[in-house]
């Protein structure tokens, strides 16, 4: 019905399609105007808690904004130093810096280097969140210079500031290498540069309308600044996917001489169906980072569904309609005289490689498994991180000022553990003094800290910071947070403790607790899915099981590159020594949902083959036949989208990018074309056993993809699971 219905109505479907562009291209495109920041951090912990009431307490500032100042002919001791220091710093607007301590408000040698030529000012920015105070530094950052001295601005406001701007960089680049080198591929494919440019309209579409949902989430939720490149390429790159799977099958079916209607429509019956399940299997696998409070997760969960559901509309809608135009046009050229073709019956290339596979299943079963298995070992040495001013390239000045700290100041100076003290009397009355320099005295004993002091104080509340010389996102550092949260607080009051390196193992803590639901939900999900396409228990089993292997191989090498530092000179970038935990899980969400997308393709033409003859191993090869040489290219055109993302300059997309290329890769070449067809050789009609009490479930509400108006009847042996041939 879709199919004749686009045929019918083509061109208010493209017409649609142009005024989408049009509106939504121009409201999605301030997009970033109105992102948060990383949102890796959230409200619910104790560290956000901290931080929190710290911010209703005077005092030193903690340090939003840091603002380094160098001289090389003159130390902070010079006049005429502290005069232009101060002159910058005192002329910041009060409505956005809450707080400024320097060396010459604090009077602290900490924070001057040891030749006394550099020194640091920490700003507080005013702001209930990480997108207003990012914003307020934006207001300021012009004024942050000087004739006199060098300046450079670091800290968490400046460098998502920089990581914002960098991103917009990014996707334009992106967009600009691999929307052409796309098109060039796809005329390679099609050989007809009509049908090549098909998928290219449906994968503009597919930024624009992400672009425009992130913008429209952006009313009801936090989006975080690293969403808009991730989701754009999801959006991307399936739409391409899904057209080219559309095209394809079109072009099948005009050869077998339907007529453009009839061509339509049975394609919308098949691949159309396929596609639909495709995307929804996608959709459920990426809503289970829903189960987590994090900004940064759960808006990429939300814009990769925006995104996915627009990709599959569009391809399901316009792709259609603009066939519908193009009709016979979309052909391949033929071939010059004298290229042969094929001859009728004779094998093709992905059959024969099944046949050879399906000869020897245990050879190759167990030798692909151990290659997987092999590129998963770096995993096992796995150090988990946190983002720091590395993830952007040398040349940033966020990083440049982080890297003047580390070199010559004392460790971990602008980042101390940060303790919010609520007392039971007011902080500066006899009482409270007591109770808090008695905790204080505690904090300051408990090894590993180098001193503790009290930064400020206002009301019933003090900050407290201590400050320590270990790696801060070290396992010794998170086991420092755990003595002194062990710390008793003051009589009838409340501690918490906050910091980098407490925010880091409240992420910990929230990952361990929230990870097995959402691997829980993608596991079920994508069983019962797969289950109504294909009829089958053991199939979604063998899938999942597939996809773990896959998914350490993608782990294994992502740790070899990216915490070992190989090859950072070519991919051009700086190995912080760990991996950002919160990125490998979100490439196992989207390698996860990315590998059953393929999963669903390559099975359902084998199950339609299944259905036709009841061999299994004629309906592996015929199926790989029909659907080998579009999954291999659909992947490379993937690839290729994600590729040109992982150009880019902020380290945490490139680790997905690159996650993602390895995870899609090694799905569509070794498990696709090898490790699927060994075990389905092996199950035999096992493949498709199903419980009695579950086969009228299929026998109702299956997802079958057949071209004809009449459902095939099921075979009776594709639901009983005999013993395999």
């Amino acid at each position: 019905m879709l199919g004749r219905l686009a045929y019918r109505r083509r061109r208010w479907i493209v017409a649609g399609a142009v005024l989408f562009v049009a509106l939504a291209g121009l409201w999605g495109s301030s997009v970033f105007d109105h992102l948060t920041g990383t949102g890796f951090t959230y409200k619910e912990s104790e560290s956000s808690r901290a931080a929190e009431l710290r911010r209703d307490v005077g005092g030193q500032a903690d340090a939003d904004v840091v603002v380094v100042f160098r001289s090389d002919r003159m130390t902070v001791d010079d006049p005429a130093y502290e005069q232009s220091a101060q002159r910058v710093l005192t002329g910041l607007p009060a409505a956005r810096v809450q707080t400024v301590t320097s060396y010459w408000t604090a009077r602290r040698d900490d924070l001057v280097s040891k030749d006394r030529r550099t020194t640091f000012a920490a700003l507080e920015m005013t702001g209930a969140d990480e997108a207003e105070r990012t914003h307020n530094y934006t207001e300021i950052e012009d004024l942050l210079a000087s004739p006199d001295l060098t300046v450079t601005v670091g800290g968490p406001a400046a460098l998502f500031d920089e990581v914002d701007k960098q991103s917009k960089k990014d996707l334009a680049k992106a967009e600009g290498l691999a929307l052409p080198l796309l098109f060039l591929l796809l005329i390679v494919l099609f050989r007809n540069v009509r049908a090549a440019l098909l998928p290219v309209v449906i994968g503009i579409l597919a930024i624009v309308g992400s672009l425009a949902a992130l913008r429209f989430l952006t009313y009801f939720t936090d989006v975080s600044v690293f969403a808009v490149n991730i989701v754009t390429l999801l959006g991307l790159g399936l739409a391409i996917d899904y057209s080219l799977f559309v095209v394809s099958r079109f072009r099948e079916e005009m050869d077998a001489g339907h007529d453009v209607p009839e061509a339509l429509h049975r394609t919308m019956r098949t691949a159309g169906r396929t596609i639909a399940v495709s995307a929804v299997t996608v959709a459920v696998a990426l809503s289970s980072l829903f189960v987590f409070p994090q900004v940064f997760l759960r808006s990429l969960g939300l814009g990769g569904i925006a995104a996915v559901l627009l990709a599959v509309l569009f391809s399901l809608t316009v792709m259609p309609a603009l066939l519908a135009m193009l009709g016979p046009k979309a052909a391949a050229w033929r071939p010059r005289r004298g290229v042969r073709e094929r001859p009728a019956g004779k094998p093709g290339n992905w059959e024969r490689i099944a046949r050879a596979v399906m000869r020897r299943p245990i050879q190759v079963a167990v030798g692909v498994t151990a290659l997987l298995l092999f590129l998963g070992l770096p995993y096992l040495n796995v150090s988990y991180g946190w983002i720091d001013s590395r993830i952007m390239p040398e040349s940033s000045h966020s990083r440049q000022a982080q890297e003047t700290l580390d070199r010559e100041f004392a460790k971990n100076v602008t980042n101390p553990v940060e303790i919010a003290v609520v007392l039971a009397a007011p902080a500066d009355s006899a009482e409270g003094r007591a109770a808090l320099a008695d905790y204080v005295g505690r904090v300051g004993a408990v090894p590993g800290i180098v001193g503790a002091e009290v930064t400020g104080i206002g009301g019933n509340t003090a900050k407290v910071d201590a400050r320590f010389t270990i790696e801060p996102i070290s396992e010794a550092a998170r086991d420092l947070i755990e003595d002194i949260r062990a710390i008793p607080p003051p009589p009838g009051g409340e501690v918490h403790v906050g910091g980098n390196t407490a925010v880091f193992a409240d992420l910990l803590d929230m990952l361990g607790e929230r990870l097995p639901w959402m691997l829980a939900i993608m596991v079920l999900a994508t069983f019962v899915l797969l289950f109504f396409a294909f009829g089958s228990v053991v199939l979604p089993v063998k899938a999942i099981l597939m996809n773990v292997l896959n998914l350490l191989a993608a782990f294994g090498v992502v740790v070899w590159l990216f915490q070992y530092g190989n090859l950072s000179g070519p991919l051009a970038f700086t190995s912080t020594g760990n991996i950002d935990v919160v990125q490998l899980v979100l490439i196992l969400a989207i390698a996860f949902a990315l590998s059953m997308d393929y999963e669903v393709f390559l099975l359902s033409r084998v199950r339609e083959q299944y259905d036709l003859t009841g061999d299994n191993r004629e309906a592996v090869a015929v199926g790989l036949q029909r659907s080998g040489r579009i999954i291999t290219a659909a992947a490379l055109l993937l690839v290729v989208v994600i590729g040109a993302f992982a150009t880019s300059q902020v380290l945490i997309v490139k680790i997905v990018g690159i996650g993602l290329a390895t995870a899609i890769i090694v799905d569509a070449t070794i498990i696709r074309v090898l490790l699927v067809p060994a075990t389905m050789r092996l199950l035999g009609s096992y493949n498709w056993w199903a419980p009695r009490f579950a086969r009228p479930l299929y026998a109702r509400w299956g997802v079958r993809e057949t071209a004809d108006d009449e459902e095939p009847e099921v075979r009776r042996e594709s639901l009983q699971g005999t013993t395999p041939p």
